[in-house]
């Protein structure tokens, strides 16, 4: 039980909670302290030292970012002897620092910059022979060590939050550089984001412009159902122009972290304009279709524009990986009673047992990796990483790897709720739980029965547990029992869920629109290919806005209403306005975000009324959804058998890390080849070479990729990234596949 600290700022009463640092409390109390090297998203580095207070009773200067409050004390924040502490502190840090703060990227938005003016330091009265240290390119990074003032806030994000352990510390006392294990790094710029000075830099942004000439518009990100909080910085093209372009995405870097997609991969707008000719086209091409065919890069007001239509004129809305999400959701509620899961990332962050099944972590969103990462270090989590392909970038994540065979899911889930779930739904689930034969999963799941063990006496200790479940369990050819196993973990242990929905905004789609199966005749497609097709990547029969041009809002995977704001201004149609020459009329498409069905959990706000805004701890945007009661078919089945794959089996999974989606493809930093990724056993299990090109079928789709050998993939299994396609799919992530090669 925790218990509150109470005691005096510069005179103020102040609070927190036993084990709170002096800084916290502060910085709760709106009382200014000045840090250089501070980041509330990690533990204290007390490397600036500029937190430096005076405790009553205590000799010399306190550090309050790592000093934690006692009952009683009187801590004073400004006195003469604490600005000349500070302003030498800064004299030291500005000691052979260049002055090029002309041309140097972070000028006007620099740490270093503010607290030299803060703190008067207008002249120097020593100096150090400057040691000469090369200049560094890592990929989108860029390391200036003479720029450095070596405050360890980006060792410390890429340790701490993200959990590659790419960046060190190469000492050499007052020649210490930042180097990095390239090999480990997976290219997500929060070192970046974090750096106070202009040391760490974008390598694409360096030199393009002067911060204070950017207007920053605030959003959220489009490319996984994370939809983090973001900034566009963006900016006029020229004289005399009015056009804007992105320059580079920022984000609330004290509190929240961004992936590589997120932060690099900004410039997929659609460049159109009006096209009167493929509007009309358009309107009657809606007129003759029976089919909506789309996947869930849209947003909200989008989804409710396309069941508006459903209603009024009874299209079948066809969105594959929606649908089968949204049966999975309540198959999962039909048991646990909820319409949603109980989870968040801010859950999986303050967990200290989790198990992830069903997800390749890094690929499928990373902020449950940094996440997960989060809770290894900050609580001594147990993480578990449940899955058949065991990725090498999670080796300082995860503290036990269980590598089961393709298809053993529902196995392996009714293992976990054999272990977890407690005597009410033993007996009610009597029959299930007598049928479970153990010795038969272990043996055709490979996992062995002392693995779960080992994860139940570790359990036993441990009183924040949470399940992260994947994209391999939706489209498992035993979903809907899979899914009510879930549920039995969400209602009857002491687990938290998070289901992690597979697309941008796939909840909110699942939530809004009444799929439909199977299509009619003759489809309109959004982002998706159809009869006729409306397209943001500029490929249809009619241009549609990018997520970076449009208003409106995403439903997150913490099950919040975020919004998103114009980036760039888009100078064609929208979906809006088809609706509108339909008879489904609405002035601004984001007219719909107070008409969201209140009976998923949406609430009545207008989009101008949500809140968007950040303390020092945390961010307010929009509002969380009402976890709706419901009832359902409770029953649930015995586990079938497991199946088998052998052969080539090929695994659906984007690879690279920062490959979500055809518009992360587009984006000039983010854009690469899509390969087969197998290992060697794969090759040779295969009888395929690096190199070759191969043709394969997968999804109803054949594909022809080039084969390429990862030295980090162990086993018999391949990757086939699908960035580079708007298709979305309804079939389990694995594949037995024939390849054949057809090189030349």
């Amino acid at each position: 039980m925790s218990k509150t600290i109470n005691f005096t700022i510069d005179g103020q009463k102040v609070s927190v909670e036993k084990g709170e640092s002096i800084l916290t409390g502060a910085r709760k109390n709106d009382i200014y302290i000045p840090t250089l090297c501070h980041l509330a998203k990690a533990t204290p580095i007390a490397s600036c030292r500029l937190c430096v207070v005076e405790v009553e009773g205590s000799e010399g200067f306190v550090l309050s970012c790592n000093t934690q409050a006692v009952e009683g004390i009187e801590v004073k924040t400004n006195s003469d002897e604490l600005y000349k502490e500070r302003q030498n502190i800064m004299k030291l840090y500005d000691v052979n620092h260049p002055l090029q703060c002309g041309v140097c990227d972070k000028s006007g938005e620099c740490d270093l910059q503010n607290k030299t003016l803060e703190f008067d330091v207008d002249s120097q009265n020593f100096a150090i022979r400057d040691q000469k240290r090369q200049k560094k390119g890592w990929g989108v990074l860029s390391y200036d060590p003479h720029l450095c003032i070596m405050c360890e806030r980006c060792t410390v994000v890429c340790n701490e939050v993200v959990g590659s352990m790419a960046l060190y510390i190469k000492p050499g006392g007052y020649k210490s550089l930042i180097d990095n294990h390239y090999s480990s790094c997976i290219q997500c710029g929060e070192c970046i984001s974090v750096c106070p000075v202009g040391a760490m830099a974008s390598a694409d942004f360096k030199y393009t412009t002067n911060v204070w000439e950017l207007e920053s518009v605030p959003s959220s990100c489009a490319h996984c159902s994370s939809a983090c909080n973001l900034k566009y910085d963006v900016k006029t093209l020229g004289v005399g122009e009015t056009d804007k372009a992105i320059y580079r995405v920022t984000n609330e870097v004290a509190i929240e972290s961004l992936c590589g997609a997120g932060r690099f991969a900004y410039d997929f707008e659609n460049r159109a304009t009006k096209d009167e000719l493929a509007f009309v086209k358009a309107v009657e091409a809606f007129k003759g279709a029976d089919s909506i065919v789309f996947n869930s890069m849209i947003t909200n007001e989008e989804a409710a524009v396309l069941q508006a239509l459903k209603e009024k004129f009874s299209y079948k809305l066809i969105n594959k990986e929606a649908k089968k999400y949204q049966e999975f959701l309540e198959n999962f509620a039909s048991v646990s009673g909820t319409k949603l899961y109980s989870g968040s990332l801010k859950t999986i962050e303050e967990s200290d047992f989790a198990v992830t099944l069903g997800c390749s972590i890094s690929a499928d969103n990373p902020m449950v990796r940094f996440a997960l990462n989060i809770a290894h270090n900050k609580r001594s989590a147990y993480v578990t990483c449940m899955h058949p392909l065991e990725d090498e970038s999670l080796r300082n994540v995860i503290t036990q790897y269980v590598k089961y065979e393709v298809g053993s899911e529902e196995g392996l889930l009714a293992m976990l709720c054999d272990l977890v779930v407690n005597e009410e739904a033993r007996e009610k689930y009597s029959s299930f739980f007598d049928s479970l034969d153990s010795g038969y999963i272990c043996g055709e799941s490979s996992v062995g029965e002392e693995e779960f063990g080992l994860l139940y006496q570790k359990l036993r200790r441990k009183t924040k547990p949470v399940l992260v479940a994947g994209a391999d369990l939706y489209n498992h050819p035993r979903a809907k029992n899979i899914a009510k196993l879930l549920g039995m973990i969400a209602k009857y242990s002491e687990f938290d869920l998070v289901i992690v929905p597979p697309e941008t905004n796939s909840l909110g789609v699942a939530l809004i629109c009444d799929l439909d199966s199977v299509p009619g005749v003759k489809s309109i497609g959004y982002n998706v290919k159809g009869d006729f097709t409306l397209s943001a990547l500029g490929e249809g029969d009619l241009d549609m806005p990018a997520l970076n041009q449009q208003e409106g809002t995403f439903t997150s995977l913490d099950k919040k209403v975020v919004p998103l704001n114009v980036a760039v201004e888009f100078k064609g149609y929208e979906l809006n306005d088809i609706a509108n020459a339909l008879g489904v009329k609405a002035k601004n498409v984001i007219d719909y975000t107070a008409t969201l069905p209140q009976n998923s959990g949406y609430k009545d706000i207008e989009f101008d009324a949500l809140e968007n805004r950040f303390t020092m701890f945390e961010g307010i945007r929009g509002y969380e959804l009402e976890n709706v009661n419901v009832k359902g078919d409770d029953s649930i089945e015995e586990i079938d058998d497991l199946a088998e794959y052998n052969g080539s089996v090929i695994y659906r999974c984007n690879f690279p890390f920062n490959q979500f989606n055809s518009f992360t493809n587009k984006a000039h930093q983010t854009e690469s080849e899509p390969f087969l990724e197998g290992s060697k056993q794969f090759a040779i299990a295969s009888k395929i070479s690096a190199g070759d090109t191969v043709r394969f079928t997968m999804d109803g789709k054949e594909y022809i990729r080039k084969f390429k050998i990862s030295k980090e993939l162990k086993g018999t299994l391949a990757l086939n990234p699908v960035f580079d396609s708007t298709d979305n799919y309804d079939e389990y992530r694995y594949k037995q596949v024939k390849l054949e090669v057809v090189n030349g």
